[in-house]
């Protein structure tokens, strides 16, 4: 079952100063690993003369540690990718990218100095990123009577579901969206309304 949890509502700039140092971070929605590659490469094109295109993301759920990534982009090791991706953990704000463009100010920050820059950037850029919740939903079939329409779409309305395609013949086949986490509860108000007859089940693949 997959629970809701918070994306970014849209991709916001936020630029820092450090020691004439130049921070920019973008913070970008991305839904997979090829997405945020794709982001971190246009900024290397938006930025050529850029000393530094550090990078994070979490491409999935904020707790999905298969789906993480991250590069210090000729940083010393664990200065800049690593601090970044701790405050993309922190957020809890899954599906996220960010990249923080550096232009080197003339002055040395050392280790600590890079780590608080590049966590800091990333940290100022979260504080005013718009998040919306994002709700995994799932697809299954039903087939009903015409006798029993009023009802399905009554539950299926009142879990948040919603039909998708809707096919007439003897009877009534149904394509539906569930929200993953309703998806038990509905299935037991179609068992208690048709007496165990309704049963929702998985989309076939046409070959």
């Amino acid at each position: 079952m997959s629970s809701p949890y918070q994306i970014a509502a849209e991709e916001i700039i936020d630029e820092t100063i450090v020691t004439r140092s130049r921070f920019i971070c973008y913070l970008k929605p991305c839904d997979s690993a090829a997405n945020a590659k794709a982001y971190i490469k246009s900024l290397q094109v938006l930025h050529p003369q850029a000393n530094h295109h550090c990078y994070a993301f979490i491409a999935g759920r904020p707790e999905n540690s298969q789906l993480y990534g991250f590069s210090d982009d000729g940083e010393p090791s664990g200065t800049a990718g690593k601090p970044m991706l701790s405050m993309l953990m922190g957020s809890n704000v899954g599906e996220l990218c960010a990249v923080v463009v550096r232009y080197f100010g003339g002055t040395k920050l050392g280790p600590g100095g890079l780590q608080r820059a590049y966590g800091g950037s990333v940290k100022q850029a979260l504080s005013v990123l718009p998040t919306k919740l994002k709700i995994p939903m799932v697809r299954k079939t039903l087939a009903c009577q015409y006798t029993q329409i009023n009802d399905v779409l009554y539950y299926l309305g009142q879990l948040g579901g919603e039909v998708i395609q809707q096919d007439y013949n003897e009877s009534i086949v149904l394509t539906l969206a569930l929200p993953d986490e309703k998806l038990t509860v509905f299935q037991q108000q179609l068992q208690t309304m048709s007496s165990g007859q309704l049963i929702l089940n998985p989309i076939t693949k046409k070959q």
